[in-house]
């Protein structure tokens, strides 16, 4: 029972139990759901009534694994899963996708940067773990022979997580919520390249979070200036009064990684806590 590096007391180990209980007699009893362990029957777990405990679960075991790996920090880099690399941008869907393929090799090269620049458990590299730009930036830390963290999620048409992703930082998400969660809440930095659904959402929950105070204000940094004031008119937002123009401070736009760089290094904004990248 003192195996178990993390066991802080004497009892009985669980993992002990769970391993005895399925070489008991097979009788009808002990094939019964009834009797399987609570914490080892799956269908149990499923049930509608602890979805309280499976939310629990899943802000637990990143959040333990993750300190256990001595993560401190992160840089969280959001975009599209439909972005091509650069070599595969013929076989786009849209001639716009083709053209979003340097925001590709411009997230890989912001994650080689920012892993070569820090420490290794500081300013980690943090993406969704899938395709696309997600896979450029855990790429662009193995490029530097770092580590990065990829947060997954289940989803009816969502494949295994990309290769580059360290595998001892790589999890599943079933709620997206929770998996939001992971994603700021050891946020030094926050960037999007160009996206869809997926990553309007996480921007704008991440600037919803800061504007109304409820997340310190973190460097908030746009790739691609034209991508986003074609799809949103972030003016017209504050001419119409539905946010304030000090809210268009929240965030910069960047073309290239070294742009990026440099403006993490220099962020300015209003109050203390927008100074730059601890550590850099």
């Amino acid at each position: 029972m003192k195996d178990d590096p993390h066991r802080r007391h004497p009892l009985r180990d669980s993992k002990q139990d769970r391993a005895e209980a399925v070489q008991v007699p097979d009788t009808p009893q002990t094939r019964s759901p009834a009797y399987a362990l609570a914490f080892a029957d799956p269908d149990f777990l499923c049930r509608d009534e602890l979805r309280p405990v499976r939310l629990q679960l899943e802000l637990l075991k990143p959040q333990l694994m993750l300190d256990e790996q001595g993560i401190e920090s992160t840089i969280v880099m959001f975009g599209g899963a439909r972005i091509p690399a650069p070599a595969n941008k013929d076989n786009a869907r849209t001639k716009t996708l083709a053209d979003l393929s340097q925001y590709y090799e411009e997230a890989r090269k912001f994650a080689k940067l920012m892993t070569e620049t820090g420490e290794s458990h500081e300013n980690v590299i943090v993406t969704g773990g899938g395709p696309g730009v997600m896979e450029a930036g855990n790429r662009g830390a193995i490029d530097a022979g770092g580590k990065s963290i990829g947060l997954n999620i289940v989803l009816p048409h969502e494949q295994a997580p990309n290769e580059y992703v360290t595998p001892e930082l790589c999890f599943n998400f079933h709620y997206f919520a929770i998996r939001k969660m992971h994603f700021l809440m050891r946020a030094k930095a926050v960037t999007v390249f160009p996206g869809g659904f997926g990553t309007l959402d996480e921007t704008f929950e991440a600037l919803t979070l800061i504007q109304t105070g409820r997340m310190e204000r973190v460097p908030f940094l746009l790739f691609g200036r034209a991508f986003w004031e074609s799809i949103i008119n972030w003016d017209a937002l504050a001419d119409a009064g539905t946010i304030s123009a000090d809210d268009l401070e929240l965030f910069k736009f960047v073309e290239t990684a070294e742009e990026a760089i440099e403006a993490l290094e220099n962020w300015e904004g209003a109050g203390e806590k927008r100074g730059a990248i601890p550590g850099r």
